[in-house]
């Protein structure tokens, strides 16, 4: 146990996986709130959001093609179903890109297989300069630039 503690200090638990799928599930569903903004404002409806009180109300109203779903006051022409969707659709997949992005930075800053206590090329130069480099080449990659055995 006390090597274990030692190892890994910070113990998985609960909390940020949690609040990771709560991120994620606020960030569709606003979303679905911003394409549905986005086809009212090409329809001529304007760009309107709903109040905090239907935004998780509206959601599936929205979802389901009726684009002023939560509206205060609901605008007389809004965008049609198929409008809607496509935008949905659209605001959706550049939500999705960014939520990859940001977990691939994550995975590699905090992920299982991140490098421990290795600087990264520009952080090598910075400290020591080219010519340190060079000059203590075999010291610091022998396996690369060591005396060649004969």
């Amino acid at each position: 146990m006390q090597r274990s503690r030692r190892v890994n200090p910070h113990p998985t638990t609960w909390e940020i996986p949690l609040a990771t799928v709560v991120v994620v599930v606020l960030l569709f569903i606003l979303g679905v709130h911003a394409g549905r903004a986005g086809a009212n404002l090409i329809a001529g409806a304007g760009l309107q959001f709903p109040p905090r009180e239907e935004l998780f109300v509206s959601t599936f109203p929205v979802i389901r093609g009726d684009a002023g779903a939560g509206l205060v006051p609901r605008p007389d022409h809004v965008a049609g179903a198929a409008a809607t969707l496509i935008w949905i659709g659209i605001v959706e997949t550049l939500n999705l890109a960014l939520i990859l992005w940001a977990s691939k930075i994550a995975w590699d800053q905090w992920g299982p297989s991140r490098v421990h206590g290795m600087a990264t090329r520009a952080e090598a130069e910075k400290l020591l300069g080219r010519s340190r480099l060079r000059r203590n080449a075999a010291v610091i990659r022998p396996d690369l630039y060591g005396k060649r055995q004969r």
